[in-house]
């Protein structure tokens, strides 16, 4: 049988030594216009809510040019969350380019990415109570566009059991109220997620993905300017704060709020919204 042994070669320092290039320079990547979005936030006027009960999903539609907060109530909670463009459900949140042009947690003045062809932003964080978090000593940060969503399939590779209110089959039956669709024909426009409120990020030894307890109370808020008509969907994650497990009834869960809000439209009479990516095959 072949040896599985690595043999270090002798200028390993050398090569690991390298310095690190930022892979998406983003000088030039337009910035938001944060003066704007922040004085439309203070005519901000209520016009819808919905309450996500825990261990489920919920749905929701924004106009563009409006806000959605996604609020805390009555205990810590975690949510996934899932965004597509209204009118063309192929156009939908990536959250693996958002990593790539931001960081692995995001926060006011981020944007949320679209898929390709269309790479434009669907969405700009305007306000995030939990700003203040930054990173801490294990790593870890809030609101992450790392993890990909808990989903049965994984829990029943990993467990041998069957779960159904992970949040890939949350997402997957409000997206399938929300449009009309069947679970089945629903299932496929699911994706990877932003982690509302979840607290995650790589162990400093074997560098594996963790969570640990949210820092989210009632009032806390992430709070998005729509750049395009959205459908969106969140689940209340069935781990809760994710403080010790997920895929599960044993984790104490809690409803999340979902606000829509309408600004002073006459501040965006001149507003520019995002077109859909430029680029043109050959």
């Amino acid at each position: 049988m072949p040896s599985t042994s690595v043999t270090t070669p002798e200028d390993a320092d050398q090569r690991r030594a390298k310095q690190p290039v930022i892979v998406y320079p983003v000088g030039s990547l337009p910035e938001p216009d944060m003066d704007g979005l922040v004085a439309m936030r203070e005519t901000l006027v209520k016009i819808d809510e919905v309450i996500v009960p825990p261990r489920e999903g919920g749905s929701f539609s924004v106009l563009k040019g409006h806000f959605v907060r996604f609020v805390s109530v009555e205990g810590p909670q975690v949510g996934d969350l899932n965004l597509w463009n209204a009118q063309n459900l192929s156009e939908r949140f990536f959250s693996g380019k958002t990593r790539a042009l931001h960081a692995t947690h995001v926060t006011t003045g981020n944007r949320l990415w679209s898929t390709l062809p269309y790479l434009r932003p669907m969405a700009t964080i305007t306000h995030d109570t939990l700003g203040w978090y930054g990173f801490d000593k294990d790593g870890a940060g809030v609101h992450d566009v790392i993890g990909t969503r808990c989903d049965p399939y994984t829990n029943k590779l990993l467990s041998g059991g069957n779960y159904h209110h992970c949040c890939h089959s949350n997402l997957t039956r409000a997206m399938a109220q929300a449009t009309g669709l069947s679970e089945a024909e629903a299932e496929p426009h699911v994706h990877d997620v932003l982690n509302v409120f979840m607290c995650t990020g790589f162990t400093h030894d074997t560098h594996q993905y963790f969570m640990k307890a949210s820092p989210v109370r009632p009032g806390d808020y992430l709070e998005l300017f729509a750049e395009i008509d959205l459908l969106g969907a969140i689940s209340a994650c069935p781990g809760g704060d994710c403080s010790a497990t997920h895929s599960s009834d044993t984790a104490a869960c809690y409803p999340l709020k979902i606000e829509i809000f309408r600004p002073d439209m006459t501040l965006l009479e001149d507003w520019s919204y995002p077109e859909a990516n430029g680029y043109i095959w050959p």
